[in-house]
């Protein structure tokens, strides 16, 4: 008779832990994703191994313009109107093309700078209320509910595929509160979130020696060992059995790794006359990028142009050469994540499982060129969304010039009077991010949204995920 395997039995809430730590030293050690489950399963049976295998969830990188700077938005996915009009603060007018629309979509006119993505589509929500010359734009923006912010509670869906380091925050942007959800790492630059990963070991520390937890002690233990010796790397003695020495080794291999080198400054076009403001965000979206790849993170918030650009059309050719860097640098950046298997599901790139959104304070009045105003129509903000197809694509809402148009949630149709305000859509549009971050998983959303239904702007039925 044959002798049924003994597994490790490692309690639920451990688990998630168990499945973190192998994934981080298995990037560490160079071994293939398949590889690291393969000794999960070995270890702790095939029901937990498989639930690494694909993640439920999406990652999301979020870029907040404050001071002015989510105006700069506007010149790669214009309103409508504002690529047109004799008068529209558009560095290229009437050369903006359509974007490719499917059932239910909404018309959205990509500028000539506008990055490709891939064919990924667009989506452009009006919402939320104007903050100029604010940088704590989570206060009014990207609200989900009272009290619950929509990166936190990113982060918290996120908590289903676990990382290394949950979600990292560049400079000093605001978090915010949601239940469960993680801590997050805050670094003030690019280079920052490199030297993050230098200092593993104390967090790793922390959870590995934990020997309270005996069967996720056991169950790291082993898998160490056979991580190690799938990579025929050197045995690490007595150093296995806390699991600091590993932390160390996992922060000593992966900042080399994370660090951009030359040939990936020139993909993004970042060289010694790069304006700091666009060098930041390419040197960031470069990490980043590196650190899905290793499956480090599955959540990172950034800056982007925290400066003041009353007079960009005053210079129009730098305005023109500022567009277009930073649409190379956002393609860049999808190219990167398109170009590598995703870690956490078998058969996808890391770009099919990837939401991005951007928001801030102001998009400027779209109409007024010179000195570009701080204003907007009816007190009324932007959020763009690249969903993965998870939210209908288009404009939803639109600002035309002394009159705002906004949407209905439920049905997505525009509503050109007397529909909600800017302000009220400010938790749909981020419950919509949400939805997409969770994969369609709208009870998942409901744990932090019980607003108006959002069945209007989002696609349910989303395959191949």
């Amino acid at each position: 008779m044959a002798t049924r395997r003994r597994y490790i039995d490692i309690p639920d809430h451990a688990r998630r832990d168990f499945i973190k730590w192998t994934i981080g030293l298995g990037a560490a050690l160079g071994l293939r994703p398949w590889k690291v489950f393969e000794i999960q399963e070995s270890i702790v049976g095939p029901a937990v191994a498989a639930g690494a295998a694909c993640a439920s969830v999406n990652r999301f990188v979020g870029l907040i313009g404050g001071n002015g700077g989510l105006a700069w938005n506007t010149q790669l996915w214009p309103h409508p109107m504002q690529a047109t009009a004799a008068n529209g603060a558009f560095y290229a007018k009437g050369m903006a093309t359509p974007q490719a629309m499917g059932a239910n979509d909404h018309a959205l006119p990509l500028s000539p700078a506008a990055p490709k993505f891939f064919d990924k589509k667009m989506t452009a929500f009006v919402c939320g209320v104007n903050l100029t010359h604010n940088t704590a734009v989570l206060n009014g923006n990207g609200i989900v509910a009272t009290g619950i912010n929509m990166v936190a509670a990113s982060a918290a869906i996120q908590t289903a595929s676990p990382t290394l380091v949950p979600s990292i925050g560049i400079g000093q942007l605001p978090y915010g509160l949601a239940p469960g959800a993680p801590n997050i790492a805050s670094v003030p630059n690019p280079a920052g979130m490199v030297d993050l990963f230098n200092s593993a070991s104390s967090l790793a520390g922390g959870a590995l020696a934990n020997a309270s937890d005996a069967a996720l002690f056991e169950a790291y233990y082993k898998a160490n060992l056979s991580l190690h010796a799938v990579a025929g790397r050197p045995t690490m003695g007595s150093g296995l059995r806390t699991g600091k020495v590993a932390a160390n080794l996992l922060g000593k291999n992966l900042a080399s790794q994370l660090r951009p080198t030359a040939a990936d400054l020139a993909r993004y076009g970042i060289t010694g006359n790069t304006p700091a403001k666009l060098s930041s965000i390419g040197n960031t979206l470069i990490t980043t990028a590196k650190a899905f790849a290793l499956n480090l993170t599955s959540n990172v918030i950034m800056p982007a142009f925290l400066d003041d650009p009353h007079g960009a059309f005053q210079d129009m050719a730098t305005l023109a050469s500022t567009a277009v860097s930073y649409g190379k640098m956002l393609d860049a950046f999808m190219a990167d994540c398109m170009a590598v298997d995703d870690p956490m599901c078998a058969g996808r790139k890391i770009g099919d499982n990837l939401v991005m959104a951007w928001w801030g304070d102001t998009t400027k009045d779209p109409f007024t060129a010179s000195g570009w105003p701080d204003g907007t129509t009816a007190n009324s903000s932007v959020m763009w969304v690249m969903s993965n197809g998870y939210n209908k694509a288009g404009w939803f809402g639109q600002d035309t010039g002394g009159t705002l148009t906004t949407w209905d949630p439920t049905t997505g149709k525009d509503v050109p009077t007397g529909g909600m305000t800017s302000a009220q859509l400010a938790a749909p549009a981020a419950a919509a991010v949400l939805f997409a971050v969770a994969k369609g998983d709208m009870r998942r959303v409901s744990d932090f949204y019980r607003g108006v239904d959002i069945g209007g702007i989002v696609n349910a039925n989303i395959t191949g995920s």
